[in-house]
């Protein structure tokens, strides 16, 4: 019998009250928003892709980025590798962990990460996500992997989102990942790129249909008419729509935000959207 995602991964989907409360205070100063969040039924969050441009020597700090990250009142994260490069060095993940703590932020998710067909690397990545606490991987696999990928879901209890990556690429439209994913452990699913969606002319709120339980991880990205990113509430995302669709089918994860504009200084972008989001929230 394969695992659900509830099954696998719904213990550590526990939502604390607390920190949403911080996060909605400290984000927008709106104690009705702190109120929005506590009854969200999934955690909001940011890529912190989004906060590549802070650099030290000239590469992108994660000290720096989980700075600016507690500044906006972000507690949860997706990591990009280049934040959060993948390691067996204990060292270096407690290293890690404790810069997460001293943020009072959780990396939930990572990636996106590629995964090729009997590759040394895709168990270490299984093992460090574990090392790391981290739920689910957001991922661009090779066709023929997957049947490996059964195997290390299911052993690790850790889910895989394919990343859909806009027009043209292998995984662009909600159909191929379907397709892609029939068959498979319940713990393969999509990792919902709205932005990406949105440039390919599909509909993220039917991405969110079709993939239901299948859904592990969510960028939340807007882009108008399918070619210029912008922030949220500028583009043609319906993102109340995809929220409550989410809500309908208990999603319980990480909605993360994804800004890749104004790379340098992207902070006051980030506030602008994650105060849309919020609003999105206090209506459902």
């Amino acid at each position: 019998m394969m695992t659900t995602r509830s099954d696998a991964i719904l213990s550590r989907r526990t939502l604390l009250g607390g920190g949403l409360a911080a996060l909605g205070v400290l984000a927008v100063g709106r104690p009705s928003f702190a109120a929005a969040l506590a009854k969200a039924p999934f955690r909001l969050g940011l890529q912190s892709y989004s906060l590549r441009g802070y650099k030290e020597g000239g590469k992108s700090s994660f000290e720096k980025a989980l700075g600016v990250a507690n500044g906006l009142g972000v507690h949860y994260l997706e990591a990009y590798p280049g934040h959060i490069p993948t390691t067996e060095d204990a060292g270096a993940i407690a290293h890690a962990k404790d810069m997460l703590k001293k943020a009072d932020a959780e990396v939930v998710g990572y990636g996106v990460v590629h995964f090729k067909k009997g590759d040394p690397a895709n168990r270490k990545t299984f093992e460090f996500a574990k090392a790391m606490g981290i739920e689910y991987i957001s991922a661009d696999p090779d066709p023929d992997s997957f049947d490996e990928l059964d195997r290390l879901t299911e052993e690790f209890k850790i889910g895989v989102g394919i990343h859909n990556h806009g027009p043209g690429h292998r995984y662009d439209l909600i159909d191929v990942v379907a397709k892609a994913i029939k068959g498979h452990s319940e713990l393969i699913g999509c990792c919902i790129d709205c932005g990406h969606f949105l440039r390919s002319k599909e509909d993220p709120v039917r991405a969110a249909e079709v993939f239901g339980k299948r859904v592990f991880g969510v960028h939340l990205k807007d882009v108008k008419d399918a070619k210029t990113f912008t922030v949220l509430g500028k583009g043609d995302l319906n993102y109340p729509g995809l929220f409550k669709v989410l809500k309908a089918d208990d999603y319980r994860g990480l909605v993360a935000l994804e800004y890749e504009e104004n790379e340098s200084n992207p902070a006051d972008d980030i506030r602008v959207c994650l105060e849309e989001a919020y609003k999105a929230l206090e209506a459902l």
